[in-house]
């Protein structure tokens, strides 16, 4: 069985979605199973990862909106007959083709579907979602009741339809999916409208919970440990953000960006930063659009008050997260969280908002868990400094949540999805296939979520 995996999220050094993405190609050759990743680069390349996995590379330009150093392939480089994409898929063959992207990339599913790709046959459709469209939307344009209406529309009438099986990196994610269709969450939906989406896009003549599958992440629990406690390391991170040795050091690691709820952060240190008996100071590791607003609030602070290292490479990161004293994380919406999971397995005291898919692993016993404001969370960090007893016991709880998550655990779980998926795409395969058996279907009786 091979697989495909369509992305515009990989960035080989960076990111919990390429983090996941490079655990499932180690997986494939622990399970000897090809995998092939198509990406966006600067170039066009290939490059062979290990046995069972190679990367392609797609020629493409930066994102003209939202984080704009992120390069995104667009639809018209997979619609044209003569693609590098279609040469790619007829060269491979693949038996699956997973699309992990809500937006761009989506229009592969109802091309496969359509029968436009007739070379490549009818593989399986799998849509992979890492994040929540109604969370983007909040971020980047309108909180408002519209921006959640218009996500709901999209992925109700169109993305659900198009594939046949949906995987979540957490509950909170998957939540999206059962909004959208559900009856109860649209009770003013036009069902007329709704059936003639999902007939036109030839649809699945299957239950929907039948449909939807969870599998959260793992982390590399070699790579992110508590043995990596060092004095040396400890004194080496204060020297290069400039900060006193005896400082109380807080660390956040993830993009700089407006849907991680940076501002949060700012109004934390400006809470600890009226005390007098302790010397707080957040270091920041990660890059974004907002590093440059972050860098003004934290200069009115005070100097030095927020420090930020820019991209760190996997090694320096995982040193400074066991010996930072404090890991806040503040997204309340983040779809899964690699970053605070990566901190618990390495033994640092875990600040996060009590919301979101972090709450796939997190809880009151590993973690500090509030409600998403300066003042709760500078609150937690007190608590932290100055209980040992209870920080000690929440660590250890901590270290042993990610043990029972590593990337090992979360790949073999995602690879027996695709393999279970699969079995029931080729026993029921008329249901996911036959495009004429659509046209008369109540689509409404298959929502039974």
């Amino acid at each position: 069985m091979k697989s495909v995996h369509i992305t515009n999220y990989y960035h080989k050094n960076s990111g919990g979605i390429s983090t996941s993405f490079n655990n499932l190609m180690a997986a494939a050759e622990r399970r000897k199973r090809e995998v092939r990743l198509i990406v966006p680069g600067e170039t066009e390349g290939e490059e062979q990862v290990n046995d069972y996995a190679k990367i392609y590379y797609v020629p493409a330009k930066y994102s003209p909106v939202f984080d704009k150093r992120y390069r995104i392939i667009l639809p018209w480089q997979y619609m044209n007959n003569d693609s590098l994409i279609r040469k790619i898929m007829l060269a491979e063959m693949p038996d699956i083709v997973e699309v992990t992207d809500k937006y761009t990339l989506s229009m592969m599913g109802i091309m496969i579907r359509a029968n436009k790709f007739k070379q490549i046959g009818r593989p399986m459709l799998v849509h992979f979602s890492c994040e929540r469209m109604d969370d983007n939307i909040g971020s980047f344009l309108s909180e408002g009741k519209f921006g959640k209406w218009f996500a709901r529309r999209v992925i109700g009438n169109y993305t659900m339809p198009s594939f046949d099986y949906h995987i979540a990196n957490s509950t909170y994610t998957a939540e999206e999916f059962v909004n959208s269709v559900s009856i109860e969450k649209n009770p003013r939906r036009s069902k007329w409208f709704f059936n003639k989406c999902w007939r036109w896009l030839k649809a699945p003549r299957v239950p929907v919970s039948e449909r939807v599958f969870v599998c959260p992440r793992g982390v590399d629990a070699s790579q992110f440990s508590p043995d990596r406690k060092s004095e040396e390391f400890r004194r080496e991170m204060r020297v290069r953000a400039g900060i006193p040795q005896d400082s109380t050091v807080l660390l956040y690691a993830g993009r700089i960006s407006p849907e991680k709820n940076i501002p949060l952060l700012v109004e934390m240190m400006a809470e600890l930063s009226r005390e007098n008996d302790r010397d707080y100071r957040l270091l920041v590791a990660g890059a974004g659009p907002l590093s440059d607003w972050l860098q003004t609030e934290g200069d009115k602070l005070g100097e030095r008050r927020i420090v930020q290292f820019g991209h760190l490479d996997k090694e320096t990161l995982s040193n400074y997260y066991s010996n930072a004293d404090v890991f806040v994380h503040p997204n309340p919406r983040e779809p899964f969280g690699i970053a605070p999971l990566e901190a618990m397995a390495s033994g640092v005291a875990t600040v996060a908002p009590n919301a979101g898919g972090i709450l796939s692993y997190a809880n009151g016993d590993n973690a500090w868990l509030v409600e998403p404001n300066g003042k709760e969370f500078a609150n937690a960090v007190r608590e932290i400094v100055s209980n040992a007893t209870e920080r000690k016991r929440r660590i250890a709880n901590a270290v042993d949540t990610a043990l029972a998550n590593t990337r090992e655990a979360s790949t073999d779980r995602l690879i027996d999805t695709y393999q279970k998926m699969y079995a029931d795409f080729r026993e029921r395969n008329d249901l996911f296939t036959n495009r004429e058996a659509t046209k008369n279907v109540n689509y409404l009786e298959f929502i039974d979520v």
